[in-house]
């Protein structure tokens, strides 16, 4: 028997690849054919390739950072509030989000990002 995989350790694991900036661990704990949206449906990425060019793309940012607030874990569902530092045409900054997660076969099948306003340093 296969043991159970827990939705909200998948999503810690892509959590902890970002900030490590380690593309290869993040991309992993997506399905290949997983898709990213802006909630509630502007598709943002679709594929292994997109997300791997969408969160390449975001490493170049010098101070890029994903700080965890909280987390709710519902059946399959994983919700995490984030307060994220990123380096925006404007300067450096802050800005929090909420992420939704949809696990399926141990790996993130689809995700949602809600974004609030930036705060520049």
């Amino acid at each position: 028997m296969t043991p159970t995989v827990n939705p909200a350790d998948i999503v810690q694991r892509q959590l902890e690849a970002y900030n490590a900036r380690d593309i290869d661990a993040l991309v992993a704990m997506y399905a290949e054919n997983a898709q990213m949206f802006e909630h509630p449906s502007k598709l943002l990425a679709s594929g292994a390739a997109a997300l791997r060019a969408r969160f390449a793309d975001r490493f170049r940012e010098p101070n890029l950072h994903a700080d965890l607030l909280s987390r709710t874990v519902i059946g399959q569902i994983v919700v995490d509030c984030e307060e994220i530092s990123r380096t925006f045409p404007e300067g450096p900054g802050k800005i929090k989000v909420v992420m939704i997660y949809e696990v399926q076969d141990a790996r993130i099948a689809k995700a949602w990002i809600i974004a609030g306003e930036k705060i520049l340093d």
